[in-house]
């Protein structure tokens, strides 16, 4: 086994038990478990695990289109539509966990809220890049909102939305609070932009 195969399979292993366990209760011996490699190897490419949390959140930025954007956009063209599929693809992951779904990303954010500034530079970057891809959805429909329109505010709040519904329907085992701020956000879209027709 290459590598590039192994480095990558230990950062998969990680992903999925940050995701599951959280950051502070996965050991290095879970990921050496789940990844089915022996230490030598996993410390060849990580010293320690903060290196192997950087890895996994530099995959999470870097795997944007193909993690999350392309299912989540196949077959949907209308740029605004596309911001609602995303939170769309959200919403079908809370239900196939029965509401034990955490954004990971949003999910380590919270967990270490002291983190590193290196850490705190990637989660940064997962959260940007996340509101880049909303924002530019938001722009290809520029003609439907009024000139002046803050894209980017309008993107965070998109982001603000999914973060929060997710929270609240884990918390609450229950995915209509992330219903019900999808369903704001959607009124407040189309208020802004019944409005820019009306003028």
């Amino acid at each position: 086994m290459g590598g590039k195969d192994t480095r990558a399979r230990i950062v998969e292993a990680a992903m999925e038990l940050f995701w599951e366990k959280g950051f502070s209760s996965t050991s290095i011996a879970d990921i050496l478990s789940r990844s089915q490699v022996n230490s030598g190897s996993l410390y060849h490419f990580f010293p320690g695990k903060q290196d192997v949390l950087l890895a996994v959140l530099e995959g999470y930025r870097d795997g944007i289109d193909e993690m999350l954007l392309g299912p989540a956009w196949n077959g949907i063209d209308d740029p605004v539509e596309r911001v609602f599929a995303l939170l769309a693809l959200y919403r079908r992951l809370i239900v196939e966990t029965e509401c034990q779904y955490g954004c990971p990303i949003g999910s380590i954010a919270l967990e270490l809220h002291d983190a590193d500034p290196i850490i705190r530079q990637r989660l940064a970057e997962n959260f940007t890049g996340w509101v880049d891809a909303v924002e530019a959805c938001l722009r290809s429909a520029e003609g439907r909102f009024r000139p002046g329109t803050d894209y980017r505010a309008l993107a965070e709040m998109a982001l603000n939305v999914m973060e929060g519904g997710v929270m609240l329907s884990r918390t609450f085992r229950d995915v209509a609070p992330f219903d019900r701020a999808v369903a704001q956000y959607r009124a407040y879209l189309d208020a802004l932009i019944e409005k820019e027709a009306a003028l």
